[in-house]
């Protein structure tokens, strides 16, 4: 068993793939490939029957690059790691902090995929996925990313903690592009698993990965905010900003947009200009509690008017 987060910022108890489950996605997807690559083929044959041999052979091998390569890297970019054998498996492919892949990810696996699956028919890849610890090809290490089981009987979802309301898009500014993907994990973890720890040992860890966050950031830490809060903001942020890059601006957003008016965004909060250097972080103290004034010190109003004095 292996704890993973998925983009949502949610722990699941999932199992990574292994070869059998694997084999049989693969073989089902190379089913369907190859069933279009000859359609196709039969096609372009007719296609091109007036070309020369030359023109005909670099159809052909056009053809066989973009049905069996082109096609698997686009269905796993649209599909975010799901091709049509790994869903009938109940498999899917993400990032290794558990986030769903990109572009990126989807080319270097079936770029690799041409070299472990198609020219060694798949011993290359089975062997690597038998020696890895949890099951990962080339192309996954490469890439960064590990194939999961997503159905996995009683498998218990745990969301991470909603951020204060006071603290939502105070961190639309931050850069979050150096901060790695062992930290989001070891973040998301901690804000799920952080009611179960004794609050000592949990306020130090909560400082201890703000602090982490803060280097990586390069931003000093926000005053009056507290590590586990500022811990479930900036996750909070990064969800929002995975969620927009994957399903576009809201749908209120694109009315305004279309009406030709400009969707307003949140302002961040800016840092102070003088820090030039992250400081570690500290949690807010506490003000003390105002002091009830002495009976014997309050002032006497004088009589008379509209004063009262009360009787000695």
């Amino acid at each position: 068993m292996s704890d993973l987060v998925t983009g949502d910022a949610v722990v699941l108890g999932l199992r990574p793939a292994r070869v059998p489950s694997r084999a049989l996605a693969f073989a089902l997807d190379l089913f369907v490939y190859l069933t279009g690559y000859l359609l196709i083929s039969v096609g372009l044959l007719v296609a091109t029957a007036s070309l020369d041999e030359a023109a005909a052979a670099a159809v052909t091998v056009a053809s066989f690059v973009l049905v069996l390569v082109g096609v698997p890297i686009a269905v796993e970019t649209l599909s975010h790691g799901k091709s049509l054998g790994k869903l009938a498996c109940g498999l899917r492919v993400v990032r290794e902090d558990g986030g769903p892949i990109r572009f990126r990810h989807a080319l270097v696996r079936g770029a690799m995929g041409v070299v472990e699956l198609l020219a060694t028919f798949g011993s290359v890849a089975c062997i690597a996925s038998l020696v890895s610890e949890r099951g990962r090809r080339l192309g996954d290490v490469f890439a960064g990313t590990l194939v999961i089981r997503e159905r996995v009987p009683g498998a218990r979802v745990m969301p991470v903690p909603a951020p204060p309301p006071w603290l939502a898009g105070r961190f639309a500014g931050l850069d979050l592009s150096a901060v790695p993907d062992g930290l989001w994990l070891a973040v998301r973890q901690y804000l799920t698993r952080m009611n179960q720890l004794d609050p000592a040992i949990g306020a130090a860890m909560a400082a201890k990965l703000a602090d982490e966050l803060v280097l990586r950031t390069g931003a000093p830490p926000p005053a009056g905010v507290p590590a586990a809060g500022y811990l479930m903001a900036v996750v909070h942020e990064r969800q929002s900003r995975d969620a927009a890059r994957a399903f576009g601006r809201p749908q209120w957003q694109q009315q305004e947009h279309q009406q030709g008016v400009a969707a307003p965004l949140p302002h961040p909060v800016p840092y102070p200009a003088q820090a030039q250097a992250p400081v570690p972080y500290t949690a807010p103290v506490e003000a003390a509690a105002p002091v009830a004034p002495s009976p014997e010190a309050a002032p006497v109003r004088p009589a008379g008017g509209n004063g009262f004095a009360p009787p000695s």
